[in-house]
């Protein structure tokens, strides 16, 4: 990438989050309709999110686009909720077709936003905790990082695209292995979710709090077991 090109895009992205900031302090809609969807990703009820999208009627499929954007960026509000509502909204296979390219837009533009404007930019819609992390999943798998994080579900999507960003890796290698690997969470998530009502919902809804506490509770043990054998080999 060329000094000039390079500035360019950093101009760009710049002036986007500069646009997005002010729109949020200085226009109270916008505000108020950010505060509504960071409250609806918040209650973890994708029936929540559903009806938020089905209310935008003839606009509904472009603003799910936007939030799956949105999230991606604002990592890591769980992209899973909209991928069960696109496929309870315009069933499985074209929900499915809206979340995965709406999902690749967004890792894009996560990708690019910290390769153009750095890690302190990344750690601060991210997390530095979480950044290392991805960093070690690099240094232990190289470039087939991409793909092996994109099919572990307990891996933040939105990480791996940052960390990626902050890699040598180029753009292609980078999409490619995310369209790969993000198209089986993709359909699985589309199909279990085009089926979700009453009682299947809470049974699926419990099912999602019982798997990301047993990954959580998996990622902490061997994050505990690691940070053991680094003070045993010191």
């Amino acid at each position: 990438m060329d000094k000039k090109s390079k500035w360019i895009k950093k101009f760009v992205l710049i002036l986007g989050i500069g646009a997005a900031i002010a729109s949020y302090y200085g226009i109270p809609s916008v505000k108020g309709t950010m505060n509504l969807v960071f409250k609806m990703f918040a209650s973890g009820d994708f029936g929540v999110v559903k009806d938020f999208i089905a209310s935008w009627g003839a606009y509904a499929a472009v603003i799910s686009f936007g939030l799956m954007i949105f999230q991606s960026i604002a990592a890591p509000l769980p992209a899973f909720l909209i991928t069960f509502a696109n496929a309870n909204l315009f069933g499985w296979w074209q929900g499915a077709i809206l979340s995965w390219t709406s999902a690749m837009a967004g890792a894009a533009l996560c990708f690019y936003i910290s390769r153009v404007l750095g890690r302190d930019v990344a750690e601060r819609f991210t997390s530095k905790a979480g950044l290392k992390q991805v960093d070690a999943f690099f240094e232990k798998y190289g470039k087939s990082t991409i793909l092996v994080c994109r099919l572990l579900p307990f891996v933040s999507f939105d990480l791996v695209s940052y960390g990626a960003g902050l890699t040598s890796m180029s753009f292609g290698s980078f999409f490619l292995a995310t369209g790969i690997g993000q198209l089986p969470a993709t359909i699985v998530y589309s199909y279990v979710g085009g089926m979700l009502t009453g009682g299947a919902k809470l049974f699926v809804t419990g099912l999602m709090i019982l798997f990301a506490l047993s990954a959580f509770i998996v990622m902490a043990r061997k994050i505990y077991v690691e940070k053991q054998r680094q003070k045993g080999e010191k």
